[in-house]
């Protein structure tokens, strides 16, 4: 039997960030993990060099069904707050696109520093530990383990959410949730690539590998970034970020050249070159490929001169306003995150404690707050993690 103050299971981004603020307090501090290597998503994020947190974040880049919740915890530990914190490490790190920052080296130096913060702060971390059994008690929690049993007064649920099966994600914080009461928004998968049907795959075979600058838009949410044609449909930034507001049955409304009317380039084109097919005057502007499948797709085969607006217009129309309808998306396999998770409603948001359930704690991707792709949802991680932190 271990005796503990707080017991945090999940040693990823914000159970480690908690335990670190939750040790400085003098608490006894343990953290288990089902996993062999400690906070893996950590080190394959951003290409193995994690996109730690963005230049610039606010309110707005977290989606949630109280979008209210997210505010107190981002103002209290904000990005300049981990900024100082790597930067006492001497990590050095750049900026991308969109405020994104990275590391310069790898993501294995955020976690030997948040690992080097937990043994500063006496906090004991324990991997490869099965949990089978979760119970309150009168003064706390009783933990059952493959190993033995913890009893704790705080318990943190840090176990983040089911994106990426192959290491190690599970459903076992949306479980406890459940189990202890609480209401959970049906979890989906986020930041992830669209697929289609066969007939539409067919209509973009051959496109695999290529990437435009694109504006995509769906639920009147819009992005421009990025888009990259898949084997099974569509992928890259833009495409990711919309498929946080995307929901079975939706259309997604896609302009491939957004700086570009393509209607007016096709009629001035016309005058003053008759001659040129459409495919011709579309491939100046479009990947060669693309062009040719869109004129073909249009039926604008032949001459500018033998074509008519309104045949031009429907021509731009599939390139300007291309509207798709996904079968769905890749899955938890690849999707960086997931969406939904205990409701918000259940939870202080000063203190990320559960309203029916004293002592419980939940933190992180657990939770019905989804950010955008960036490193925002890193930076949520470090700021309920910290958060909860202060009250554990």
């Amino acid at each position: 039997m271990i005796k503990t103050d707080v017991l945090i299971i999940g040693a990823g981004a914000a159970g480690m960030m908690c335990a670190i603020e939750a040790g400085k307090r003098g608490r006894k501090t343990l953290v288990l993990d089902h996993a062999k290597k400690l906070a893996e998503k950590i080190r394959i994020s951003g290409g193995g060099r994690c996109n730690f947190t963005n230049m610039d974040v606010q309110p707005k880049n977290y989606i949630s069904q109280n979008p209210h919740f997210c505010k107190s915890a981002l103002k209290r530990y904000t990005n300049w707050d981990f900024i100082s914190l790597i930067s006492e490490y001497g990590i050095t790190y750049h900026e991308r696109d969109h405020g994104q920052l990275f590391c310069d080296d790898s993501a294995q130096q955020i976690i030997d520093m948040l690992k080097t913060e937990c043994q500063k702060a006496g906090v004991d971390i324990r991997l490869n530990t099965k949990i089978e059994g979760v119970t309150k008690t009168e003064n706390g929690f009783l933990i059952l383990t493959d190993e033995t049993e913890v009893e704790c007064e705080k318990l943190v649920i840090a176990t983040g959410g089911l994106s990426i099966p192959k290491i190690g994600a599970s459903n076992f914080g949306l479980r406890q949730a459940e189990l202890f009461g609480l209401n959970v928004i049906h979890p989906r998968p986020a930041l992830v690539p669209f697929t289609f049907d066969q007939a539409t795959r067919d209509k973009l075979d051959g496109f695999q590998g290529i990437a435009l600058d694109a504006v995509i838009s769906c639920n009147k949410t819009t992005f421009r970034e990025a888009l990259l044609f898949t084997h099974k449909g569509i992928s890259g930034p833009s495409v990711l970020q919309i498929s946080s507001y995307w929901n079975p049955g939706d259309a997604v409304v896609i302009n491939l050249l957004p700086d570009v009317d393509v209607f007016e380039a096709l009629k001035q084109a016309k005058q003053t070159n008759p001659k040129q097919e459409a495919k011709t005057t579309l491939a100046t502007l479009l990947p060669k490929r693309l062009a040719h499948r869109f004129a073909e797709n249009a039926d604008c085969n032949g001459k500018l001169a033998e074509l008519s607006d309104k045949k031009l217009k429907e021509l731009a129309d599939s390139i300007n306003n291309w509207s798709l309808i996904p079968s769905g998306t890749e899955g938890y396999r690849t999707a960086e995150v997931m969406s939904g998770g205990v409701d918000t409603n259940e939870l202080s948001s000063k203190t990320f404690e559960a309203n029916k359930v004293p002592g419980l704690h939940f933190i992180g991707e657990v939770i019905d707050v989804t950010g955008h792709l960036g490193g925002y949802n890193f930076q949520w991680a470090w700021a309920s993690g910290y958060c909860a932190g202060q009250f554990v």
